[in-house]
């Protein structure tokens, strides 16, 4: 049995969409070859400047910044896009009002894992343009994140792998390495991926303890206690501070990921931004069959109040963002479960 390419696959989905997934996945190839060759090409450190949240860029987000935004521009049914990058919205110079679509990107998800050589990704999120006939504008992309008609990420590992969905279940494209088009080659290797309900496995950054609000708080504690504690079995943690590397490891055999609101900077509500990490990767997950949630509720029915706008999130099988939900719904859950006596760094002192 042959194997289905990417190109093929699009052929049963509509033209216009087909189009668009067809150049960012041209773009990805690009960033996959510009990654493997990072060190040789001199893109290792930063680039020299500060991005729109003030901090400095890797060499390669430029990089990978312009092969998307080329590739978009090159799309006839782009009308505009907003990168991660940049604190405004770009619009398409040959297609901004006639396009019926807008595209939102992080050109280089985990971009400070580049010189370790840990897998890194690019992340893209499609939406329709409502207001078709004009200029994209930041207002157009203000749309909660179930209005997306196509969403996905890239993780350029081992293998470069592209993940997508364009609302009918979550897809994975693996690129052929030994071919060296300016597309890629892109072959299914898996469809119709499912997260399993259930889990042993979290991902958390752990050294912000401290600063978790209390439902977080109870919920680590218990799945740290193990089988000994109220959860009765072991459980795993990992991190990796990539989110695309975070969320196909989930993809790939289950788990929770979660970067909660926290009371280190009060002011931020959250620390990953809903237009370009938060609503693609909850669109994947529910598409899989997980959930994404922001801990008080769904991260796809949150409408964003600027592009960079910031939001907690929790997502990854169904069972265990169950659960954290519940616990931010009983604000008053012990989060003093001791886990090693009276030694631990997860103790959180007596009220």
């Amino acid at each position: 049995m042959n194997p289905i390419e990417l190109e093929q696959w699009l052929s049963a989905h509509p033209p216009a969409l087909a189009a668009v997934i067809r150049h960012v996945a041209s773009a990805c190839a690009r960033i996959s070859r510009a990654a493997s060759r990072a060190a040789l090409a001199g893109l290792h450190g930063g680039a020299g400047s500060t991005d729109t949240q003030g901090a400095t860029p890797q060499r390669l987000d430029g990089v990978a910044d312009a092969c998307v935004s080329q590739a978009l521009s090159a799309c006839a049914h782009v009308a505009g896009w907003v990168s991660e990058e940049h604190a405004d919205v770009t619009v398409s110079p040959e297609h901004g009002s006639g396009g019926a679509y807008l595209v939102v990107f992080a050109p280089l998800d985990g971009a400070s894992n580049v010189e370790a050589n840990v897998a890194i990704g690019s992340i893209f999120s499609v939406l329709p343009h409502l207001f078709r006939g004009t200029p994209a504008s930041a207002a157009a992309f203000m749309q909660p994140g179930r209005r997306q008609v196509a969403a996905g990420y890239a993780i350029y590992g081992p293998s470069t792998v592209l993940v997508l969905s364009l609302g009918k279940g979550v897809h994975m494209f693996t690129l052929d390495p030994d071919d060296h088009g300016e597309a890629g080659r892109w072959v299914l290797t898996r469809a119709d991926v499912e997260v399993p309900v259930s889990t042993t496995e979290f991902a958390i950054n752990a050294s912000n303890q401290r600063f978790w609000e209390k439902p977080v708080q109870r919920y680590i504690a218990e799945c740290l206690a193990g089988q000994s504690g109220p959860r009765g079995r072991d459980f795993n943690m990992r991190w990796v501070a990539s989110l695309v590397a975070e969320a196909h490891r989930i993809f790939t055999r289950g788990g929770v990921f979660l970067y909660p609101r926290d009371n280190k900077e009060p002011f931020k509500p959250g620390r990953l931004r809903l237009l370009f990490e938060a609503a693609p990767m909850a669109w994947l997950m529910e598409q899989a069959g997980a959930s994404a949630s922001s801990g008080t509720g769904p991260l796809l029915e949150l409408v964003p109040d600027a592009l960079h706008h910031k939001v907690p999130v929790i997502l990854g099988s169904r069972d265990e963002v169950e659960r954290i939900v519940s616990y931010h719904e009983d604000p008053s859950a012990n989060v003093s479960w001791q886990l090693f006596k009276t030694r631990s760094l997860f103790i959180q002192p007596q009220a």
